[in-house]
């Protein structure tokens, strides 16, 4: 039993690889599954979730925290069907959102840019140019999206376990090392990583419930105590640390709550 996360870019065959690992594996695949839960959960468009995952922050969301709600909201809801454990995920920050989880295969598929060139030119009927600066666009977008939020470079290989170039490789080839890889003992689900991830699983749904009125609340959970960081002014300190202690005892699982309310010079909320 493992989780196993795809990294890739735009028409480099990832989504098929993922596909089919998880269809040899009898695992779940998700991706855009996961945004339209957390839509129709948080009554979010969908549009709006798409664009905090692909789009680097402006100054002003970096000031007021406008995706890293979004984010939130939507780690809450891959969390919830990482736990289920026998899944594969191929949508964005699965591997970010699993960090620090030993039963977490992270895989990143590459492919040649001419082979993604080609594929965007017969999918979407454009131009050799058009397709080439599409495709660049994209990925400078979504390296600076994890540059930005989380301060890693998705390009960077030490954040894979695999890192899978297919051009010599095929689909095939990739979902036969992907296959053989998670069988190994390394990335079977113990007590101990299963505890980790109920943990983070807990800590995101009171993340999500405190996010709307705390934008830059901060939540870790263990063994059902949750510890929550945040900063405010001495004035309103000690009513919203009232206030975010109330919501987070409504969350099933919370057992404890200890609350840490750091003073600051400026707080921004909605």
């Amino acid at each position: 039993m493992a989780i196993i996360t795809v990294s890739r870019g735009s028409y480099s065959k990832g989504k098929e690889v993922a596909e089919k690992v998880a269809k040899r594996l009898g695992y779940e695949c998700v991706a855009r599954e996961v945004l339209l839960e957390t839509s129709e959960h948080f009554n979010i468009p969908e549009i709006k979730l798409v664009r905090a995952l692909h789009d680097a922050p402006s100054i002003l969301e970096r000031f007021t925290y406008g995706k890293e709600r979004y984010l939130t909201f939507l780690e809450s809801v891959f969390l919830e069907h990482a736990q289920k454990d026998n899944i594969v995920y191929h949508g964005l920050a699965g591997h970010y959102f699993l960090k620090g989880i030993s039963h977490v295969l992270k895989i990143r598929i590459m492919s040649d840019l001419e082979d993604r060139v080609r594929l965007e030119m017969e999918r979407e009927k454009i131009s050799a140019d058009e397709a080439r600066y599409i495709l660049k666009k994209d990925d400078h977008e979504r390296r600076q999206w994890g540059l930005k939020i989380f301060g890693i470079d998705t390009w960077d290989p030490s954040l894979y376990d695999l890192v899978i170039h297919i051009h010599k490789l095929t689909v095939d080839n990739a979902v036969d090392i992907i296959c053989n890889a998670v069988s190994s003992e390394q990335f079977r689900t113990t007590p101990q990583s299963q505890k980790a991830l109920d943990d983070l699983v807990l800590a995101a749904r009171v993340k999500a419930e405190l996010v709307v009125s705390c934008p830059n609340v901060q939540v870790c959970a263990e063994d059902g105590v949750v510890y929550v960081d945040t900063k405010a002014g001495p004035a309103i300190a000690e009513p919203l640390a009232e206030e975010l202690k109330a919501k987070a005892n409504k969350i099933s699982g919370v057992k404890e709550i200890r609350m840490n309310v750091s003073p600051t010079a400026a707080f921004f909320s909605d």
